[in-house]
């Protein structure tokens, strides 16, 4: 019998999600994926899973999940309050859990997102080559749309084998500064002097229309300099559209694949996994930096998620690594090809 995850308690928003289904846009098929790809990997780096693996992505409240089969080993990348059968058990490291038991994340005491992944990954088919869940279109994850209570998760793994557990230190991942950094462009031409002025030294913060799609933010008007409207292009990640009101979109992993408002500028690939672990009434700054400066962040960026499974520790006391396993892991393959 496949061994499944019940979910006995779904939180408000949680959706598998995995690096995104990446090459579509043409076509307009959204992208999804983590909003915050660096916790994600984590997720999955914790229970020895490739950072490609699909996780679940929940918002602010966790789920509650029932083990049917198994032994399965799970483990939750965040800040929340965890529990194996009202037992306190600590984030931040793989748990191995028994047929019968439940695991329960509670509520996110920072951050808006958090990730929780199991050993082997899901035994669910992947829809244009990714199992990310695009709520809007139905596609992907279990049934296209959030995790719900009563669904049961089928796993690749049928039992987790009892090798001991792997943690790590949140502290040594990388700090997040106060600004979130953009480039201007592609069409900060159509905005005045003044209008660019406001968006770099204002004080902006998340309004209540934030979700995965995008985020609407409330502070300084910016000006236009011509009309608000354009020939509908591609948005990428992170593009900040402003539309007629002058108050700026940004817009994030379920974001619409064309747009017609004006861009003044886009948020840099880790910046933006910042701005998502925003939640309503948080505040925040822009600051614009080089595209030569944009790329030297992200190769760092890739970097430090290439180099994952060299930051965690043993639980316990048991060997983490041992050769068959560091030999598994491409500790540089991430620096050098980066993610698409």
């Amino acid at each position: 019998m496949t061994t499944h995850l019940r979910v006995a308690a779904a939180g408000p928003s949680s959706t598998v999600q995995d690096r995104g289904r990446v090459g579509y846009q043409r076509y307009g098929v959204s992208v999804a994926g983590a909003a915050d790809p660096l916790l994600h990997a984590v997720a999955n780096a914790l229970v020895g899973n490739p950072a490609s693996d699909g996780a679940v992505e929940f918002t602010m409240l966790g789920d509650s999940l029932t083990v049917e089969g198994g032994p399965v080993r799970l483990a939750v990348a965040g800040d929340a309050a965890l529990f194996v059968d009202d037992q306190p058990v600590p984030s931040w490291t793989s748990l191995r859990l028994r047929d019968g038991e439940t695991l329960r994340v509670g509520a996110l005491r920072e951050g808006t997102r958090g990730y929780w992944a199991v050993e082997g990954g899901f035994a669910l088919d992947p829809v244009l080559g990714s199992v990310a869940t695009h709520s809007r279109s139905r596609m992907g994850g279990l049934h296209g749309t959030a995790l719900k209570a009563g669904d049961r998760i089928p796993l690749r793994l049928d039992a987790a084998a009892d090798r001991g557990e792997a943690t790590l230190d949140p502290s040594l991942l990388p700090v997040r500064g106060e600004a979130i950094r953009v480039v201007l462009g592609p069409q900060d031409d159509a905005f005045t002097p003044a209008g660019i002025a406001a968006f770099l030294d204002g004080d902006y913060s998340v309004s209540h229309e934030a979700d995965r799609m995008g985020y609407r933010l409330t502070g300084p008007v910016i000006e236009h300099a011509r009309g608000f409207n354009i020939t509908s292009d591609g948005i990428p990640l992170g593009a900040v559209q402003v539309p007629g009101t002058g108050q700026p979109i940004v817009l994030l992993a379920d974001r619409q694949t064309t747009g017609g408002y004006p861009k003044i500028a886009c948020v840099i690939g880790p910046d933006v996994a910042a701005l998502a672990q925003k939640k309503p009434g948080d505040r925040l700054r822009f600051r614009a930096v080089s595209v030569a400066e944009a790329q030297a962040i992200h190769a760092r960026w890739r970097a430090t998620l290439a180099g994952l499974p060299g930051l965690l520790r043993a639980a316990g006391g048991f060997a983490l690594y041992d050769s068959a396993r560091l030999l598994g892991f491409n500790l540089i393959g991430g620096a050098v090809t980066g993610w698409e």
